[in-house]
């Protein structure tokens, strides 16, 4: 009779441990779900923006100017577009506002330098400056 007994508590202990894992098996299923509906909408302009930037100031780190001499004109125009869309939902388009403003006035900037035919050293400086303001949006809009 103990063998009886032992073997049913022994297959209560296995189908308690499967009805356990299975609960949490759910769980993790019911939690995971909204996380991945959080995660923030592309901002299409923001993307723009940073495409171009990447495409102009790698290759100045290289001492290549070309890319931002021929395309600054069209950077004013990307960072003018970024900063009047409406931001996706996820973002808090007020907290950086001040910060887009300031991203066309630099882009702008730059293009006065380009159009002039200033120095190399005096572009890469402001460009410099327009990458360095730019990583602080996106890290404002990663918050």
């Amino acid at each position: 009779m103990e063998s009886t007994e032992f073997t049913f508590a022994v297959q209560k202990n296995l189908y308690m441990k499967k009805i356990v894992l299975l609960i949490m098996a759910f769980a993790t299923l019911v939690i995971a779900n909204p996380v991945q509906a959080q995660e923030k909408a592309k901002w299409n302009e923001k993307e723009a923006f940073h495409e171009i930037m990447s495409k102009t100031f790698h290759p100045a780190e290289e001492g290549k100017l070309e890319p931002i001499k021929s395309r600054s004109a069209e950077m004013v125009d990307i960072a003018t577009a970024w900063k009047n869309s409406t931001a996706p939902e996820g973002y808090n388009q007020k907290a950086i506002q001040k910060n887009l403003k300031s991203l066309v006035k630099d882009a702008k900037k730059l293009n006065k330098l380009v159009k002039k035919n200033a120095a190399d050293a005096d572009i890469k400086a402001q460009l410099v400056e327009l990458h360095t303001l730019f990583h602080e949006i996106t890290e404002k809009c990663e918050h």
